[in-house]
């Protein structure tokens, strides 16, 4: 069962240089598509784009490719999960747009947000069978029986999530398949993880199932690094990892194909 390692988006000014060595921002999803086979889409959160976007990063991405959606907040921070039909079946009808590419969709919660089992329950009602939710509270109101039943009798995986090195939420296997955002290490350089940190989430994901890992934490490239590790970490635990490739790797293929 593959583990897709990535990050929470790839539009970051500070990547110009480190990542993606001076190319054209119009060009940035290409060579993030060169290496990492999986991102985590943040701009349906802040405005949901249109159907033809997403037709077009499907085109524009390699065929290996998955992409996981964060869902509009006009669903999980204006509407507060209340009445989700018409926000669920808005975000569905242009997501949808990457075809075989759309991964799963992530409903990240207001902080302020306290427990509300059946706002969350008629939230996953709305989202078709096929299609994998998970749901990253943060509350700590959310961390009762009821609602880990309530995941998992949608299949819907409650998102692990880490801030400084420790997780955030249980560890709770709510679906057969898993979700982990990275969204700040306590290494050098700020926000970066150290190996012992990566090394330790590896393990706890284990080796079965399904596992999207994203790493959130964009400034000065430490998700990319971080990434790259992770991925190296697992594949020496044994896992079967999506298409991982580090900047530097990329140039130095580039210069010898430059050469001969």
């Amino acid at each position: 069962m593959p583990l897709f390692v990535g990050t929470s988006g790839w539009q970051y000014a500070d990547w110009r240089d480190p990542v993606y060595h001076g190319a054209p921002q119009r060009l940035w999803l290409e060579s993030y598509g060169e290496m990492f086979a999986t991102v985590e889409n943040n701009n349906a959160f802040y405005r949901l784009p249109k159907r033809e976007t997403f037709e077009t990063w499907r085109e524009r991405t390699p065929d290996d490719f998955v992409m996981a959606v964060k869902a509009s907040r006009f669903l999980t921070h204006i509407k507060r999960l209340k009445d989700p039909e018409e926000p669920v079946r808005r975000l569905m009808g242009v997501a949808e747009g990457l075809g075989g590419k759309l991964g799963p969709i992530l409903l990240q919660l207001p902080p302020t947000l306290r427990v509300d089992a059946g706002r969350l329950r008629a939230c996953l009602a709305c989202f078709p069978r096929k299609v994998r939710v998970a749901v990253e509270p943060r509350h700590d109101s959310w961390w009762t029986d009821e609602i880990r039943e309530l995941l998992a009798e949608f299949g819907a995986a409650l998102c692990w999530a880490d801030r400084l090195g420790r997780p955030a939420t249980p560890l709770w296997r709510t679906a057969d398949w898993a979700y982990l955002r990275c969204h700040e290490g306590v290494a050098r350089p700020w926000p970066s993880y150290g190996r012992q940190a990566l090394a330790g989430w590896v393990h706890r994901l284990g080796g079965t199932g399904d596992a999207y890992v994203y790493f959130n934490n964009d400034p000065g490239a430490a998700a990319v690094r971080n990434a790259v590790t992770f991925a190296e970490l697992a594949r020496a635990a044994g896992r079967e990892v999506s298409r991982v490739r580090s900047p530097d790797s990329l140039v130095a293929a580039a210069e010898g194909h430059g050469r001969g």
